[in-house]
């Protein structure tokens, strides 16, 4: 008898030893095989329905610009600003069984990410007709370097001055650069937002030309714009509003002589929410691109918030399961802010800060308001983390003896976030995050063992062990 005659038989013996003994009993295994193969099926699909979003919206994405050209020849240096590569960390990444990404925007051509923010804010305020390149106009801006920096580099490049007012006490070697690429550098003392020292840059912005410049359909209220045409030259009305400050409307026959006054321009990184879309259109479709989707969670500082806020709301635009988490250093209160909804640091009533800011050794990030683009995208920051000083410094020389990597202190702030982040991940996850620029810019302060030991700041890379291995 061959294998297949006997099937009938063993179909029957098995039925009998494995009859079920009631009609009842019956029903409820059908009912579980079937609930179970629908679970599945309904798996499944929606597993297929996210992967195709997911390819849908990179689709969506515009290839980078080296795809669409003939050749890889950029235009000046305006060209380099963003593409930059997204590498992995592998020193991290091997420790964790979580990929970790950084960002590399320290080889954006000014050293940084506020490249991007600098070019979109210049070229939104010529768009709108604030700014008119080779005509003497002057970048005005407070910032505590980086930003300076952007703005004295692509203004260079686009034909404009810079004039920086920012605090006295930053890393020395920021004033050096700003002041080889040309820019006024006016230093003061550090102030609390509610200091006029903070609106500084916008008072010399204002004061720079004769007449004060606004545009309603175009600007936001803050805007603050002044040309060194006579009012007379400007041929304005008064608003009834706000006598004191002229509207344009200028014959045609009379724009071009005033477009070629020289103009004071206040760039507002904080308020202009050009910051925010230079992230939205820039840092965030680049990231979902390289990745193809492939994401689990980005992580990123925040001091004028645009970074956070734009790429953040972009990804999670694209990916609604995508994690949004803020690296805040001591003495900031948006770690706060976003974990209880409350803008306070208790060190706030201490009166033992280092600066009337942020008490940290990290520049760039940490704040204690609420900017325009903070707010863009605070709804859509799921948690945060608070990173010591000396978490921050551990990882900077954790990533040069075991990558090569000489970063700033608010790429080695993100990175220690990541890592916490990375524990409460499953293996094989993926985080993005911002290496915002390089350790040259910190040699006299974060990256000083002196002045480290003059502050009490410990340089212990047995943190990072003790963190990766916890």
């Amino acid at each position: 008898m061959g294998f297949t005659d006997c099937l009938p038989q063993l179909s029957t013996q098995f039925g009998e030893r494995f009859r079920l003994p009631s009609k009842f009993t019956r029903d409820l295994t059908w009912g579980l095989i079937i609930g179970v193969t629908f679970s599945l099926s309904s798996t499944s699909v929606a597993l297929l329905f996210e992967d195709w979003r997911r390819k849908r919206n990179i689709a969506r994405i515009p290839p980078r610009p080296i795809e669409i050209r003939s050749d890889e020849i950029v235009d000046g240096v305006i060209g380099l600003i963003g593409n930059t590569p997204l590498i992995r960390i592998n020193s991290l990444s091997n420790a964790l069984g979580v990929d970790i990404l950084g960002k590399a925007e320290y080889l954006n051509p000014g050293g940084s990410v506020k490249d991007r923010v600098a070019l979109k804010i210049i070229e939104d305020a010529e768009t709108q007709g604030l700014l008119h390149p080779h005509t003497g106009s002057v970048l005005f801006e407070g910032t505590v370097g980086s930003t300076g920096i952007s703005l004295a580099t692509v203004g260079r490049a686009k034909g404009y001055e810079c004039c920086i007012i920012m605090p006295d006490d930053v890393a020395i070697e920021k004033v050096q650069v700003l002041e080889k690429l040309g820019a006024k550098v006016e230093r003061v003392r550090p102030a609390s937002i509610v200091d006029e020292k903070q609106n500084l840059a916008r008072k010399r912005a204002l004061e720079f030309g004769n007449t004060t410049l606004v545009d309603p359909p175009k600007t936001n209220p803050e805007i603050a714009v002044s040309t060194q045409a006579q009012p007379s030259e400007v041929g304005h009305e008064t608003n009834s509003s706000e006598s004191f400050v002229p509207v344009i409307t200028l014959p045609e026959i009379l724009r071009p002589a005033l477009e070629t006054k020289p103009r004071g321009f206040f760039a507002d990184q904080f308020e202009n929410e050009s910051n925010f879309h230079a992230h939205y259109k820039g840092t965030g479709p680049e990231i979902l691109r390289q990745t193809s989707g492939n994401l689990d969670a980005f992580v990123s500082g925040a001091g004028t918030g645009g970074t956070i806020a734009g790429t953040g709301v972009f990804l999670k635009k694209s990916l609604p399961n995508l994690k949004i988490v803020l690296s805040d250093p001591e003495g900031s209160g948006l770690y706060n802010k976003v974990k209880y909804n409350v803008m306070f640091d208790p060190k706030e009533s201490e009166g033992k800060k280092r600066r009337h800011q942020v008490d940290t050794v990290v520049e760039g990030i940490g704040i204690n308001r609420i900017t325009q683009n903070f707010s863009l995208g605070l709804d859509i920051i799921d948690d945060a983390y608070r990173i010591s000083d000396a978490e921050a410094v551990a990882m900077s020389r954790y990533l040069v003896s075991h990558d090569g990597l000489y970063l700033g202190s608010s790429s080695a702030c993100n990175l220690v976030a990541c890592v916490r982040l990375a524990k409460t991940l499953s293996k094989g996850s993926r985080i993005a995050t911002i290496l915002c620029d390089s350790g040259s810019r910190h040699q006299s302060k974060f990256w000083s063992d002196d002045y480290l030991r003059t502050n009490n700041i410990p340089i212990d890379t047995s943190i990072i062990d003790t963190l990766l291995n916890s």
